[in-house]
């Protein structure tokens, strides 16, 4: 057993903030950025302990354009 670094993606949705790992695939929400990341650390540890990790890969990061059109009113 042992520590590894994961990445958390948070994103707000209404009162909630909505955090993923994109290593692992888990999600977990919280009212605050703590408890969500708290959540999903404890969904992710509860996932690895069913099904361990044999591969380890960082997800590659980039950004991108995307036309954007406003819908008529």
């Amino acid at each position: 057993m042992g520590t590894r670094l994961f990445t958390a993606i948070l994103r707000q949705e209404d009162d909630l903030y909505v955090a993923e790992c994109p290593e692992i695939g888990t999600v977990s929400q919280g009212y605050t950025i703590e408890e969500a990341v708290a959540n999903l650390k404890e969904a992710t540890e509860l996932y690895l302990a069913e099904f361990p990790l044999h591969q380890f890969a960082r997800p590659l990061l980039t950004i991108f354009e995307a036309d954007v059109y406003a819908q008529a009113a």
